[in-house]
């Protein structure tokens, strides 16, 4: 479907009486640029180790509006100024210029996907987009993992995800049992299973990560199933081959889920940040049986020591590092 995109260039401080706005003429949301600071619960918000960095705020602002492309964009036009106009004596709302621009569902939906291709992860791992039919490089007696990350964090392709994939592939051993903190597209759980896993257990914050999981399970013919909260959750269940996902965050108590209490795996993966990886070291080793191992990444270089001191000090013992890029992937025994 094709759509019109209205940029309007305005002000911060109108963006409450345009939201009124655009609820009053129909508008169903729109997208806001600014350069106002992130604060502290921002940050923490948006789980990210890299901040984006922001121009001086000089209150100015675009907000962005899609309509479907038949829409009279003139009188439409004349309605929001007409509209704001009520509310000029209460704020200013800077220049009112628009610019106009088309677009297509294709474009913010699947056009990521002409990047994204088949490659391999080492000489018996290759990742293989759904989307295509096969994948190129691989041979016989090859792990082809295929994939399709929807709005979930995991095509395998970035660096913090090999370096997971690659420490499961010399750590993990057949029969063992997995849990993956922060799933994302469920990469990970799926190549437990195929490395040889007796069975996988694998959870994310967002609910839409835990849903994509199961169907990529699905595409790779594992078994799995899906489960809102921990509360749902039947570890013993999971029968072997198979894989449970669920949508759930450890850190919202100080105490593991009872349902995941007296559990142990014998691998734990956790692809997440490292800001996240230091606060859930107390939970990892509570669910990592002793012996078993744990491999972490989605830690940028500057912060591997705090990781290391993290994982050390609650009973973790550093068995190898792994540099790509700016990334580290850091494994280590349970003792």
């Amino acid at each position: 479907m094709k759509w019109t995109k209205i940029t309007l260039n305005t002000t911060t401080e109108a963006l409450d009486y345009l939201g009124a706005i655009a609820m009053d003429l129909g508008l169903e949301g729109f997208e806001i640029e600014d350069n106002v600071p992130l604060t502290e619960e921002d940050k923490k918000r948006m789980f990210i180790d890299i901040l984006p960095t922001l121009p001086p705020d000089d209150g100015s602002a675009r907000v962005s509006f899609y309509v479907p492309k038949d829409t009279d964009t003139e009188k439409l036009l004349e309605d929001i100024k007409r509209e704001a106009a009520d509310y000029e004596s209460f704020c200013d709302f800077g220049a009112m210029t628009f610019d106009f621009a088309t677009t297509d569902d294709s474009d913010y939906i699947n056009n990521w996907k002409k990047y994204f291709k088949s490659f391999r992860v080492n000489d018996r791992l290759v990742i293989k987009p759904t989307w295509e039919e096969k994948a190129p490089m691989a041979k016989d007696g090859d792990t082809v993992i295929e994939i399709d990350p929807g709005t979930a964090f995991g095509t395998g392709a970035h660096e913090t995800t090999k370096l997971c994939l690659l420490a499961m592939s010399e750590r993990l051993k057949k029969g063992d049992t997995c849990i993956d903190i922060g799933c994302g597209s469920g990469i990970l759980s799926i190549a437990a299973i195929l490395f040889g896993a007796r069975n996988a257990f694998g959870f994310d914050v967002d609910d839409n990560a835990s849903k994509i999981s199961v169907e990529n399970a699905g595409v790779n013919k594992i078994p799995a199933e899906y489960r809102e909260s921990f509360d749902k959750c039947d570890i013993d269940a999971i029968k072997d081959g198979e894989i449970l996902f669920a949508t759930g965050n450890l850190l919202e108590s100080e105490d593991l889920p009872k349902s995941l209490e007296g559990h142990t795996f014998d691998f734990t993966a956790a692809n997440i940040l490292a800001d996240v990886i230091i606060p859930l070291a107390p939970y990892a080793r509570k669910l990592t049986r002793t012996g078993g191992f744990i491999t972490c990444s989605g830690i940028l270089t500057t912060k591997e020591d705090s990781v290391v001191k993290a994982l050390v000090e609650n009973g973790f013992e550093i068995v190898g590092i792994k540099r790509m890029g700016e990334w580290s992937g850091i494994t280590a025994k349970a003792v």
